[in-house]
């Protein structure tokens, strides 16, 4: 075993063994977060099979458990391994394989950063995510007429850091099919004076994705291995998968089986039509590592890029109003065909408009149907009165650093009234009772200590705002760390099996060298974990 602690010499004579039932590993002398339903702490770890068969204090531990691997914490601290309960793991993936445009600070940056992607290797179709307008001095989408010059022939196509927006040259607008009189339902293709900008917002981006060239096996293996190597780094250990299609979901099945992929994964199925028929009539499918019972639906936009929809204008823009991706009657009949099955429906839905909307159809369509726990993706502005709709077992899937990333300009975004009810995690919490947090990795940092500083303290990595944003919105530590762990797993149905460390359950978990329940705020951005544990098996 590579745990790197010290090897205790197991002295005890063999007819005290002999009464002992036998695991394959103890740990001692640490301080273990089991977050029980009492929040209870205790000292030692008891695992065989994968599974934690006893937890308590070392003496009783080592009393009732023998085992030839026997491991000294020295008073390290023990979590369980941390869930992200809204991200995009296959897509942060391929993304590695992209340029990396975030931290941009104008587009001419962009630019430079797609040159020296390009002058790596021969390429023949360049895609690149993570630029923010809201970053740059203007703060306004840019427009195609550069990257037209300076990539005359190569299409090159790139993502906006939500995923809701992006800007494509005209080579690959053309390879989309993509003119001045394509029509765009459930977003925009900007045209400015007569002519292609290059930036699309929501649906019609997909006419750009399909026209891409499709990632082969082994670049869709390499993203999943890689992606799989960065969660442990940070002590995650099951992840919400926001979004896949089948094929994807296929191939995590197939390298979980083979012991090549080891983190669990919890899919939300696209929401297509063809999906919808597929899974529903196959029924749940679940493995030890794999759980395909819900879909996502996609509602609207994002609010970095105006798309999400309001009830009112956009402060900053009194003509627009985002959009529905939708129409209302679509999305009714979906989450009724939804209703009618076991799967759980997650839904996108950022604007207040959109959250009235889908929050009206869940009591709608789920009358009478007992702890479906479906959920609102992100819940990012809501109206005072749609508060109360998570009273009903509807559950805020929320992402702290979300509120942090944006605080520099959401208040443009939507004045000074309607910021008091976004971002509103401790209110969300309080009306439904959990609140399950994520990241939505790549829009954001992977490290969950990011999440966990963001949720409590209310401030971006720079310390801004000084006060918090939105301080009344806060969570304490225990919230934080029950919305990261087991909070996250009943929201996937989990909570027997995972999320937190109790006899019976999978022995997911992490050791640090600190204590984040306690040590100064600020430093927990700069802590990680020294070992990461997936069904009793090191990964870290």
């Amino acid at each position: 075993m590579k745990f790197k602690i010290a090897l205790l010499s197991v002295l005890a004579c063999c007819m005290a063994n002999a009464q002992k039932q036998p695991v394959d590993f103890i740990i001692n002398n640490a301080t273990v977060y089991t977050v029980n339903k009492n929040f209870d702490k205790a000292e030692a770890i008891a695992v065989s099979g994968g599974k934690i068969v006893g937890i308590g204090k070392t003496a009783e531990i080592n009393e009732m458990f023998t085992s030839n691997d026997v491991y000294d914490a020295k008073n390290k601290f023990i979590y369980p391994g941390f869930y992200d309960a809204h991200a995009h793991f296959y897509n942060y993936g391929m993304s590695l394989q992209t340029v990396d445009l975030r931290g941009t600070k104008s587009f001419e940056e962009v630019i430079e950063r797609v040159n020296q992607f390009k002058g790596k290797k021969k390429i023949a179709y360049i895609q690149g995510r993570g630029w923010d307008q809201n970053d740059w001095p203007d703060r306004e989408f840019p427009n195609n007429k550069v990257l037209d010059i300076i990539f005359p022939d190569i299409p090159v196509v790139l993502t906006r850091i939500d995923g809701h927006a992006l800007i494509a040259n005209s080579v690959a607008l053309k390879m989309a099919g993509i003119t001045t009189k394509t029509k765009a339902e459930g977003g925009q293709i900007e045209v400015k004076n007569g002519a292609l900008t290059g930036i699309l917002i929501d649906n019609p981006m997909e006419l750009v994705y399909n026209s891409m060239p499709k990632p082969s096996r082994s670049e869709q293996i390499n993203a999943l291995m890689s992606a799989q190597k960065t969660m442990f780094e940070y002590g995650l250990t099951t992840i919400n998968e926001a979004g896949l299609e089948r094929d994807v979901i296929n191939l995590i099945d197939s390298l979980q089986r083979e012991n090549r992929l080891d983190i669990n994964i919890y899919a939300m199925v696209k929401a297509s039509k063809e999906n919808l028929d597929y899974y529903i009539n196959k029924g749940i499918y679940k493995t030890d590592k794999l759980n395909v019972r819900s879909f996502k639906f996609m509602a609207d936009g994002a609010l970095g890029s105006r798309g999400a929809c309001l009830h009112k204008p956009y402060f900053d823009r009194p003509k627009q109003f985002g959009a529905l991706l939708s129409p209302i009657e679509e999305m009714r009949k979906t989450a009724k065909r939804i209703a009618a099955s076991d799967f759980q429906m997650n839904t996108h839905a950022i604007g207040d408009s959109t959250n009235t909307v889908i929050l009206k159809i869940y009591k709608e369509v789920l009358t009478g149907k007992k702890d479906r726990r479906w959920k609102i993706e992100h819940a990012q502005v809501l109206r005072e009165k749609d508060f109360d709709y998570f009273k009903s077992g509807i559950i805020p899937s929320v992402q702290p650093t979300h509120a942090t990333s944006d605080v520099y300009w959401s208040t443009e975004r939507l004045g000074l009234q309607r910021i008091k009810n976004a971002y509103a995690y401790k209110k969300l919490l309080d009306k439904a009772g959990v609140i399950a947090l994520g990241t939505d990795f790549p829009v954001e940092e992977v490290n969950p200590m990011y999440t966990f500083y963001a949720a409590v303290a209310r401030k971006d990595l720079k310390g801004f705002p000084s006060g918090g944003f939105l301080p009344e919105n806060a969570l304490t530590r225990e919230e934080t760390l029950k919305g990261m762990t087991i909070w996250a797993a009943y929201s996937d149905f989990e909570e027997n099996e995972k999320g937190s460390l109790e006899v019976g359950k999978w022995a997911d978990f992490t050791i640090f060298d600190a204590d984040f329940m306690t040590m100064p705020i600020e430093q927990v951005l700069l802590i990680k974990p020294k070992n990461t544990f997936i069904k009793g098996k090191q990964v870290k």
